[in-house]
């Protein structure tokens, strides 16, 4: 009986029961939701990028997403613009969740071009983040988009690794909140290389101020 209770399947029954329990006393105790600041008080001027227009999200999109607070904005620095988008969520645990871009831009008639991946940015922090990067097509107009998820001081890229952060902190922290953060930036002239150099800046410049209006 000793030998089996140190043997491996033991060991992953025994967890599996731990965190089978773990969850469910996540599940029905009341759940922490941090405060924080609405996304509508994100500065509209960050270095030399400054907001150029507020965008519009229908109501059909709004009833899809089901975020708890959302922005949509357009910034220009000289001749380069970028717009952000920023969908909040302070708790997951009532079935809503971010959606992901890959999946929301076809259906604005956006279609995602070969070449997606993963690229570090250099935020200003102790370390660079690791975000999504693609390219999408709609008749003769490209953009590059790049976006994450953030959760506090945690960006993520991967839409299955943002699901287990949701459960380690709903079971750790009592907490569920996340954002999902995407940049798009037309693409001129088939230029890559310029568009992704002004991408890379407007996250870098605009980092820490969107982190100020997220819960911490």
């Amino acid at each position: 009986m000793l030998k089996f209770l140190n043997s491996t399947p033991a060991r992953v029954v025994t967890a599996f029961l731990l965190l089978q329990a773990a969850l469910l006393y996540s599940a029905i105790r009341p759940e922490f939701i941090p405060p924080s600041q609405p996304l509508s008080q994100v500065p509209a001027t960050v270095g030399p990028w400054q907001l150029v227009a507020e965008g519009v999200v229908e109501k059909e999109t709004l009833d899809v997403l089901q975020a708890d607070d959302i922005l949509n904005r357009f910034y220009r620095s000289g001749n380069s613009e970028a717009g952000l988008f920023v969908a909040a969520f302070r708790s997951q645990k009532t079935g809503k969740t971010p959606h992901s871009p890959k999946n929301c831009l076809p259906g604005s008639g956006w279609t995602p071009l070969p070449g997606s991946g993963e690229v570090s940015l250099d935020v200003g922090g102790p370390a660079p983040i690791t975000v999504n990067r693609y390219i999408i097509n709609k008749g003769n107009d490209y953009s590059l988009v790049l976006y994450w998820y953030q959760s506090r001081d945690r960006v993520v890229a991967s839409e299955f690794k943002a699901k287990f952060w949701v459960m380690a902190d709903a079971i750790r922290l009592n907490r569920t909140d996340t954002a999902l953060v995407r940049v798009l930036v037309p693409i001129a002239n088939r230029d890559q290389e310029t568009a992704e150099r002004t991408a890379t800046n407007f996250v870098h410049t605009f980092y820490s101020s969107l982190l100020a209006h997220l819960p911490s």
